[in-house]
């Protein structure tokens, strides 16, 4: 308690309740004892001491006696305006109120006479509907705020600028040259075909006023022509709604200030996706009316628009995929597993391996994966042992039986030279018809066993890379039972070099040298 709180209390103790007690005991004395006082001794009249007196505010309702104009709604609106990572993507089902509050995000500094920020669409005749809607917004929360029809600028009273403009084509960023911006925001980000315009931009974003802070901004649902490249950027690498540092969409790194800075190896920045949905949004939900739109769409579109899933996409060659039950999370793989590698090299793109255990109700498990470009087979020999130093017994390995070729030259083959140093591998299937055989063993494979209840393939949560583009590598359009070969396809081909080569559990691989039954096998192959 305040020593000025507690010297007003004790002020009120010394007058209100001592004057109190004094109109008591006055109240009960009798009328004959009154009478004795008043008439041996003639007093003057008692004046009680006045108490101070309690003001009573009014009742009244805040938001009544408020004019609000935006009140973001509960749930992920309101986590998107108050988030403070560098880059956020507010994205996901249809009608969870995006673009809106996209709108009215840059509202809390647009006054500041250092205010600079720019709000994009795709294309202006989708800019215009952003327009209208901010000329209905900002005369209301901002009084006095001019809009340029010439400059397609809106000016505060104080100076501050918000641009509103689009970037139709990737040389479009090239207006910008030269301007700087504390806020930049992208709605509809899926419409950009190419990071090119995001990444540029984030050189465009500056300020010397750093009480404003820097930020990116983006909206948009799944699909779309830059569907991949927003979902490996945002999606891919962190559960929803968790803050995560900004990673090479390519490599999947994390970007880091360079060596020789005075913060070398230190992450750039943090990212964050926030999904929506569209019952976060009761203006649009409560009637059902928009929700029964999305339900009569095309399954992809539905999944898409109502559901907000970024591992669906039209053309998809695997639509059996569900994250929920082909992702679990990573556990010990019991020594008695058997355990297994698969990889798909490549040096000027890129090298896939992924590890493999056995369940004995047959179900495969990817446990491990690596991800890496720019990497000799002897050097990825060596990452790849000791990747599985820890792992027990790895019973076999399959490669790219075109490693083994000699290609003109008469040294070693890629193959041969992983082989000698201690990193062995058996050549892959690659005859005719072994690509289809392939895919159909992989779409039964993510198909759910009737007997278990799972899918008799799965996936360690740790296999970003794996469990990013398995849904979205696209069929080839010219022959429906194969994948394009022109997408990212090396994990893929790592998976289907694996699954193929007819993987048995512990059980029908039984190993009598180290199998301890309480006897000694006189044959270790036959186990007898």
């Amino acid at each position: 308690m305040s020593k000025e709180k507690e010297s007003v209390l004790l002020q009120l103790s010394a007058t209100t309740p001592s004057g109190s007690k004094k109109r008591y005991n006055k109240s009960k004395r009798s009328k004959k004892t009154t009478q004795a006082i008043s008439s041996t001794k003639k007093t003057e009249p008692i004046v009680a001491t006045p108490s101070p007196a309690q003001v009573k505010p009014p009742e009244y309702d805040v938001e009544e006696s408020q004019n609000i104009v935006f009140k973001p709604n509960a749930g992920p609106q309101t986590e998107y305006l108050a988030s403070g990572e560098r880059e956020v993507l507010y994205g996901g089902a249809a009608g969870g109120g995006k673009s809106y509050a996209t709108l009215a995000d840059p509202l809390r500094n647009m006054n500041s006479p250092d205010f600079s920020g720019l709000l994009v669409r795709h294309t202006t005749e989708e800019l215009r509907e952003l327009i209208q809607k901010s000329q209905e917004l900002y005369p209301k929360a901002i009084p006095g705020i001019k809009w340029s029809e010439r400059k397609s600028q809106w000016t505060t009273p104080r100076g501050g600028t918000l641009w509103m403009s689009y970037l139709d084509r990737d040389t479009d960023v090239m207006r910008y040259q030269g301007q700087a911006f504390n806020y930049v925001a992208f709605d509809e980000l899926t419409q950009w075909q190419s990071p090119f315009a995001w990444d540029y931009m984030r050189s465009r974003l500056r300020s010397a006023n750093k009480d404003l802070g820097l930020y990116m901004r983006a909206t948009t649902n799944p699909g779309g022509v830059g569907h991949a490249w927003v979902k490996k950027m945002f999606i891919d690498p962190s559960p929803v709604n968790t803050s995560f540092w900004a990673t090479n969409i390519e490599t999947g790194e994390v970007l880091r200030f360079p060596a020789g800075h005075s913060k070398a190896g230190q992450p750039l920045f943090k990212r964050r996706f926030i999904p929506a949905s569209l019952f976060d949004n009761p203006y649009l939900a409560d009637s059902g009316d928009y929700e029964a739109m999305l339900l009569s769409l095309p399954e992809h579109q539905r999944k898409q628009l109502l559901e907000g899933n970024w591992d669906v996409n039209e053309g998809a060659a695997f639509p059996e995929w569900n994250r929920s039950i082909h992702v679990v999370d990573p556990f010990k793989i019991p020594s008695g597993w058997t355990k297994f590698r698969a990889c798909d090299y490549g040096y000027g793109s890129f090298t896939g391996v992924v590890w493999f255990a056995v369940s004995p109700s047959e179900q495969l498990v990817v446990y491990r994966e690596l991800y890496c470009s720019k990497v000799t087979a002897t050097d990825l020999a060596d990452m790849i042992l000791e990747a599985e130093a820890e792992d027990g017994s790895i019973r076999y390995g399959v490669l790219d039986s075109s490693l083994w070729h000699k290609r003109g030259d008469t040294g070693p083959s890629l193959a041969e030279q992983m082989n000698q140093k201690g990193c062995r591998w058996r050549p892959s299937d690659r005859s005719r018809g072994s690509r289809v055989a392939g895919k159909n063993e992989l779409h039964r494979r993510l198909q759910v066993d009737e007997y278990t209840d799972e899918p008799r393939l799965v996936f360690f949560s740790t296999c970003t890379h794996s469990i990013a583009q398995l849904p979205s590598i696209p069929l080839d359009k010219r022959n429906p039972e194969d994948v394009d070969t022109n997408a990212e396809d090396h994990l893929y081909d790592a998976i289907r070099y694996g699954i193929m080569t007819r993987p048995r559990s512990s059980l029908w691989d039984y190993n009598p040298v180290s199998h301890n039954a309480g006897f000694q096998a006189a044959d270790s192959t036959f186990g007898y």
